[in-house]
């Protein structure tokens, strides 16, 4: 065979050789080609390299046209990502919506369906934990009081009744957030009892809820008249039974000349200011009051017995109480934080603890512990910083029906307006991180997103959602939303492809 005959089959052997090795595929809805597979799992944009008709003329080969690969920039893979779930498997016959948002430019960076409201299952709790937290501040705790009324005479016998006020406690007793068990602290009150020289009791255990000065709450609930008792106030009654020309402004000095009398303090409904009367006489209590914490008076009082406290009388919970005795105070426990209650509750999706905390907030605002109480609250609260309602339905403070509603772009626009308020670093630090800890421990373990996310996660049959905060390779804070309803398969399934989803936002 002659030279030139050799030269012109090497140069069609290399030809075929390339392109066997780098078959190219079209993305759909794409004009950028990619390699249908790589070792590495990059993905390349490729293109043609020119050459002149005098490189062409200058050679009697058949030369192969070259090719140069660059990788696609981190949006161009994100978006070749989502075109790609629209025809997956898992994911084609799913209702789900995606966003991805720059908190600082206020703009989005990409998105799929972003104005298409979803269930968002536990994400709600966002929410309501970010409402608790600008309305009751990271360090509010809930108190229950234990007092006695009465006169303890020479062989230790009270001669009176023993009262545990409480302050709806969501925690106690449950051992959550590093709460303290009943018996605990039934022991601890037993002790400060015999402290107090107690050995018998002849009387009652009685079970109130009050309101304690402590949280330093700068107004009382709405709508509800309170007896003040020292430390706390205990719920009376509703205003409309208050005549208003029988309200008085608080001052500041007390006249040290004035007889010692009852004081009912409320916000009035007339001019919207905390006020006080001295006449007030309730026919019927038209308010919902937190749960009293009568298990913890029946633990009480079985822990006095077993120490060798005997009482005569029973546990009684009381609501009104205008027949006040005079108490002394025995000893106090204190919850754990607010802090602590929320992180508790995002790590674990703690659905208790969020209606408990949900209901707290409407307490604590209109002295009524309900969820329609709960819900005003938080709705109110959202809407007066701008939150987006299209599509927003707001139906319990966990996440568990399937009747809430909202957006992702809502989702990622809340995330990012609440980033220079004080209590954001609390918040931020009680959502799972990815491949670390909570609900998101066992996701993007293997992959890049590991210890780069920090979300709150939401699942119901059929619905898996993801939203928080993504921390990307270049140091930016980036705010999503990934909300999936009604995919096909497993829930692993669906998680591997919100996995993938997420992987290119790492690199924006």
């Amino acid at each position: 065979m002659t030279l030139p005959k050799i030269l012109f089959s090497i140069a069609i052997f290399t030809g075929s050789l390339f392109s066997s090795q780098g078959k190219m595929s079209e993305s759909p809805n794409s004009s950028i080609y990619t390699t249908a597979a790589s070792s590495a799992g990059a993905i390349y944009r490729t293109s043609p390299t020119s050459q002149s008709n005098a490189d062409i003329a200058s050679t009697n080969l058949t030369s192969p046209v070259s090719i140069t690969e660059k990788p696609l920039s981190p949006t161009e893979q994100l978006g070749l990502t989502l075109s790609s779930m629209q025809s997956d498997a898992v994911m084609r016959n799913a209702n789900w919506g995606f966003v991805v948002y720059d908190p600082k430019s206020k703009k989005v960076i990409n998105s799929y369906n972003e104005n298409q409201p979803l269930v968002p299952a536990s994400t709600t709790k966002l929410l309501t934990t970010e409402t608790a937290f600008s309305f009751l501040g990271t360090g509010f705790q809930w108190l229950t009081q234990l007092e006695y009324s009465g006169v303890i005479d020479e062989n230790g016998v009270l001669n009176g009744n023993l009262y545990l006020i409480g302050s709806g406690d969501p925690s106690l007793g449950t051992s959550k957030a590093g709460a303290t068990s009943y018996g605990m602290i039934s022991m601890d009150f037993v002790a400060a009892l015999a402290e107090k020289g107690i050995k018998k009791v002849n009387g009652n255990i009685i079970v109130q809820t009050a309101v304690f000065k402590i949280n330093k709450n700068p107004n009382l609930p709405e709508n509800i008249v309170w007896l003040d008792q020292g430390s706390y106030y205990l719920p009376m009654g509703s205003t409309k039974d208050i005549d208003p020309s029988k309200e008085k402004l608080i001052v500041k000095q007390k006249n040290p000349f004035d007889a010692p009398v009852k004081r009912y303090f409320y916000m009035s409904p007339y001019i919207k200011k905390m006020v006080y009367t001295e006449d007030y006489n309730p026919t019927v209590l038209h308010t919902k009051i937190p749960d009293p914490p009568v298990s913890l008076a029946n633990s009480l009082r079985l822990s006095m017995i077993k120490s060798g406290i005997a009482i005569t009388g029973k546990v009684e919970n009381k609501i009104i109480d205008n027949q006040l005795e005079n108490r002394m105070l025995v000893t106090s426990y204190r919850s754990p934080d607010l802090n602590d209650v929320v992180y508790y509750t995002n790590q674990h999706s703690d659905n208790g603890l969020a209606e408990a905390i949900l209901r707290m907030v409407g307490f604590q605002k209109l002295g009524d512990q309900s969820l329609e109480s709960g819900k005003k609250v938080v709705t109110e609260h959202l809407l007066q910083d701008g939150f987006d309602t299209q599509g927003f339905s707001y139906i319990d403070g966990s996440g568990l029906s399937r009747a809430n509603t909202v957006t992702p772009m809502a989702q990622v626009k809340f995330l990012s307006s609440i980033m220079n308020e004080k209590y954001f670093k609390n918040y931020f630090d009680s959502l799972p991180i990815a491949g670390q800890s909570g609900t998101l421990k066992k996701m993007f373990v293997y992959n890049n997103g590991n210890g780069q996310i920090f979300a709150k996660t939401g699942t119901l049959n059929k619905v898996k959602c993801l939203s928080g905060y993504i921390k990307t390779y270049s140091g930016r804070i980036l705010t999503f939303s990934l909300l999936v309803n009604n995919f096909s398969g497993s829930v692993d399934m669906v998680k591997k492809r919100m996995e993938m989803i997420l992987e290119p936002t790492l690199s924006l």
